[in-house]
């Protein structure tokens, strides 16, 4: 358990070093749909397919999911360990936290997406001649809408990227209209683990409670700079959130019973209106498809809550 929360809280912290100066770049393009070679300007510099690849290897758990949304999954022979979903994934014990280029080199991949250039993994694999894709945290939901373009560039669907992100923004578009005009924004305190470790408005998480009107109680926070600082118990009772997001739940067995045992909890606005949501650990952790799914779980929660 301690092992799934300090990779859930480093998958997020290098989602914020990401986040601060790097633009998510668009695909660049294409004579013709599905039409190789194909070069796309990525975050780590132009990326270039001179057949479409069938032997992809992903070691980012949010490209393994639009790799498998957007028709590519038979293109792809081996995912990082923390690849759980879609189920059919062919799940190995390669890691994106501590890859290992001869492990991933043996499954003779002719292109690899990471969301982490960790131990100069693109100079490495790149010198074997093997093409990689740096897609680093979203910084907002555009932001994946063009990462999700990029892949489908790369691998010859691009049809299929087209059909995710046009299905994307229209459930987008259709659960905002059943936000609240708030009179004044509510606010909400999201926990990434049992040691009050958050996200700040500026995060991508952050962006999508943004979009539906919230403000983190950790945007004034000590060490919010980072945009996932570690609160203490006493802060969040202080700060009486009107909602509690636990992206907890599977790592830790966080509950709404759990969270009002806390000393003090009980006196928290969230807790005794009933405004304390579960939410799945993966889909709060990834920029993929799913968030889609996060933001209806938001919406449907403010929405009862009322203005």
């Amino acid at each position: 358990m301690r092992r799934r929360t300090g990779i859930l809280v480093l998958t997020l912290a290098l989602m914020a070093a990401a986040c601060g100066d790097n633009p998510v770049a668009g695909p660049s393009p294409s004579p013709q749909r599905g039409s190789f070679p194909v070069t796309v300007e990525a975050v780590g510099g132009p990326v270039t397919m001179e057949n479409r690849p069938e032997r992809i290897v992903s070691l980012s758990p949010t490209a393994t999911e639009m790799l498998f949304a957007i028709g590519a999954g038979d293109q792809v022979v081996a995912v990082d360990d923390q690849s759980t979903f879609p189920p059919e994934a062919p799940i190995t014990d390669l890691s994106g936290f501590e890859p290992n280029v001869e492990a991933i080199a043996g499954y003779e991949p002719d292109l690899v997406v990471i969301a982490n250039d960790i131990s100069d993994l693109v100079g490495s694999l790149e010198g074997l001649d093997i093409p990689v894709l740096l897609q680093p945290a979203a910084e907002d939901l555009e932001g994946t809408y063009e990462q999700l373009g990029q892949l489908g560039e790369l691998t010859g669907r691009q049809a299929g990227a087209a059909e995710v992100v046009g299905e994307m923004r229209r459930r987008v578009e259709e659960l905002l209209e059943g936000v609240p005009e708030w009179l004044q924004a509510p606010t909400y305190y999201y926990e990434l683990d049992p040691t009050f470790f958050t996200v700040t408005s500026d995060t991508f998480v952050g962006q999508i409670f943004a979009v539906v009107g919230l403000q983190s109680i950790a945007d004034e926070a000590e060490g919010a700079g980072s945009g996932y600082p570690q609160l203490s118990s006493e802060f969040i009772v202080a700060a009486n959130p009107d909602f509690i997001f636990l992206a907890d739940t599977k790592c830790c067995g966080e509950s709404a019973e759990t969270v009002a045992a806390r000393p003090g909890w009980d006196r928290i606005e969230a807790v005794q209106e009933g405004n304390v949501v579960a939410l799945d650990d993966d889909v709060a952790s990834r920029w993929g498809p799913r968030v889609v799914d996060l933001l209806e779980v938001v919406v449907e929660a403010v929405s009862g809550a009322g203005a």
